[in-house]
């Protein structure tokens, strides 16, 4: 039956069970994917693929109930949303990407900024910095002011660049490969260029 296909593919996290401390979500090990619904699939695959180095994993689709409440249940969408298709990309060390294709009757396409209350973005680390913005600068991508470098407090060590997507996603180009400053104090490190798989 596909929505328990849907239901188990789209949902499906790996859970461990190690390191879980009193009163948290048993076993969780980390982010498997961020969802991000687009307007267009293919612009989509093909920007995360050709210009952010994300590799396709699979794609699936489409997935509906005319009748029913099934897409409500299971997504809290409208129950006649459509989701044309999945598309799961691999992004280097880091979290997965899981892109959505959806029609919906009461679907938005309103863009919220940084500031609103929903508003989001997704930060990609670079080894350089600077060779990632003279890239976007090559590719025509939209960035913000920066490569801007934080000096002072805890975060001081990295240096960012905001860019985005051509249908709007805002993004962020994160460096810092001396650490940050709170490092030094202890807890837990941001990044790691260590391969997970090694």
């Amino acid at each position: 039956m596909k929505q328990v296909v849907f239901a188990a593919a789209a949902l499906a996290v790996t859970l461990g069970v190690a390191g879980a401390h009193a009163d948290t979500l048993p076993g969780v090990r980390g982010i498997n994917h961020i969802g991000l619904t687009v307007p267009d699939m293919a612009e989509a695959e093909s920007f995360f693929s050709d210009v952010l180095g994300c590799e396709k994993a699979t794609s699936f689709g489409p997935f509906r109930d005319d009748t029913g409440s099934f897409m409500q249940d299971l997504l809290d969408v409208d129950p006649r949303a459509v989701v044309q298709q999945i598309t799961l990309m691999r992004c280097g060390f880091g979290s997965n990407i899981e892109l959505f294709s959806y029609e919906a009757p009461d679907q938005q396409t309103v863009r919220p900024k940084n500031s609103d209350i929903g508003g989001h973005h997704i930060a990609f680390y670079v080894d350089d910095i600077d060779a990632a913005a003279a890239y976007f600068k090559d590719k025509g991508i939209r960035t913000l002011m920066g490569p801007f470098p934080v000096n002072e407090g805890p975060a001081a060590g990295q240096t960012i660049l905001y860019f985005f997507a051509p249908w709007g996603l805002q993004m962020e180009a994160i460096s810092f490969p001396g650490g940050m400053a709170y490092e030094k104090d202890g807890g837990p490190v941001l990044w790691s260029n260590t391969d997970p798989a090694k």
